[in-house]
């Protein structure tokens, strides 16, 4: 008889865990106990769990987090709603990057974050409306008219909500900062000096430059879309990585994915990466006008770092253990005994699909990362198929 103070209520059994804080990489079993990891070993029993899932040939993971994603659904033009896409690309965590500032936040809160199964964070845009028109007909840069950029209003929505805050968020370049430039940035960093966060910034087309927008950042400050192309690219004509990105990286800046609709060019990654400068955390930029392409999600996304020259267990560590870490959240990202039981379960599936960045270039891949699902709040959700999958050959 198994004594009742032993039981687990669910046994993940055979899968391959990968948790890059921890530092592990070995095939082991995960139980868990009330919603907590309770052990995690080889060969554990299956008679002390009340369920048993079999995970062999699949990769448990710290429950994914998308660091930079846009989910103010039907309050924005081209907000995405939240559960859909994290079901299918096996996120736990989602964080709103800047759809909403002072003026909107609490709608953000009320009719998005409390409706969801899953976890919801958010950056506060440091502009007063956040993002209020973004579509493909029709862009107005909401910190290009600099009595939005409310410091004091941004730091009293911030101590509202400093469960659900991460940090403030700031888009730069001509179309989003106009004239203003660098004021809106300045702007940004009092507010989060104020607040003790982290800034992210969003690189758009110069003005200002990619060299000027990272001499303001911070240690722990994060410049999302790291890997654009020209113009504002992370490397020069010549495909060699700027100065300005390895004085910023000595410096503690992080530097994020954001792949979105026109963030991510395979040139500037694959230069960089070739150049030992990959990125510190990968991020989808999802939103209405890429979610059925170039970026669609988090696996997505991550594959095509993987394509570039990222090894899986270090794109695991980038979607997980990475952005906690950047947004102050150490109980997250990992999983140690303990802790909550918040696990991807993800697996390599064989394809031919052609990957295209955000200028049509494409770049074929042999494998894809597919979700299986994920474990949260005490129970497995299997993930929804995507349209470009193929199921893995059966010997």
């Amino acid at each position: 008889m198994v004594d009742d103070a032993k039981r687990w209520d669910t046994l993940i059994r055979g899968g391959r865990l990968i948790d890059p804080a921890n530092k592990i990489d070995a095939k082991l079993d995960v139980a868990v106990r009330d919603g907590l990891i309770a052990e995690i070993g080889t060969n554990l029993k299956a008679e002390n769990s009340e369920h048993t899932l079999d995970a062999s040939g699949i990769m448990i993971v710290p429950g994914l987090i998308d660091l930079h994603t846009h989910i103010y659904h039907k309050a924005t033009a081209y907000g995405v709603e939240p559960d859909p896409i994290a079901r299918r690309a096996g996120v736990v965590t989602m964080v709103d990057a800047g759809s909403a500032g002072a003026g909107n936040f609490a709608g953000l809160r009320e009719f998005v974050f409390k409706q969801s199964a899953y976890r919801l964070l958010a950056y506060v845009n440091i502009s007063y409306p956040g993002i209020f028109a973004f579509d493909k007909d029709y862009v107005v840069g909401e910190a290009a008219v600099k009595e939005l950029l409310s410091v004091s209003h941004c730091c009293e929505t911030v101590e509202q909500n400093r469960d659900v805050v991460v940090g403030v968020k700031v888009r730069l370049g001509a179309g989003t900062s106009g004239d203003i430039g660098l004021l809106a940035l300045d702007r940004a960093i009092e507010a989060a000096e104020r607040c003790d966060l982290p800034v992210m910034a969003h690189i758009g087309k110069p003005p200002p430059t990619y060299a000027e927008i990272l001499a303001r950042l911070r240690p722990g400050d994060v410049l999302t879309h790291c890997f654009r192309p020209a113009p504002n690219a992370p490397v020069d004509d010549s495909g060699s990585v700027l100065p300005a990105l390895r004085a910023a990286r000595e410096r503690g800046v992080l530097f994020d994915i954001g792949h979105g609709m026109g963030a991510f060019g395979f040139h500037s990654a694959e230069s960089s990466i070739e150049q030992a400068f990959p990125p510190d955390i990968i991020s989808s930029d999802v939103h209405a006008l890429c979610v059925d392409g170039p970026a669609h999600d988090l696996l997505h996304t991550m594959s095509k770092l993987i394509r570039c020259g990222v090894a899986i267990e270090d794109a695991v560590a980038m979607a997980s253990w990475a952005p906690a870490k950047a947004m102050k959240r150490p109980d997250l990202g990992h999983l140690s005994v303990g802790t909550r039981a918040e696990m991807s379960l993800i697996d390599l599936v064989d394809t031919d699909l052609n990957l295209v960045d955000v200028l049509g270039e494409t770049r074929q891949a042999d494998t894809m990362l597919r979700a299986r699902g994920v474990f949260l709040k005490d129970r497995f959700i299997d993930a929804d198929s995507r349209p470009w999958e193929q199921p893995r050959d059966q010997d």
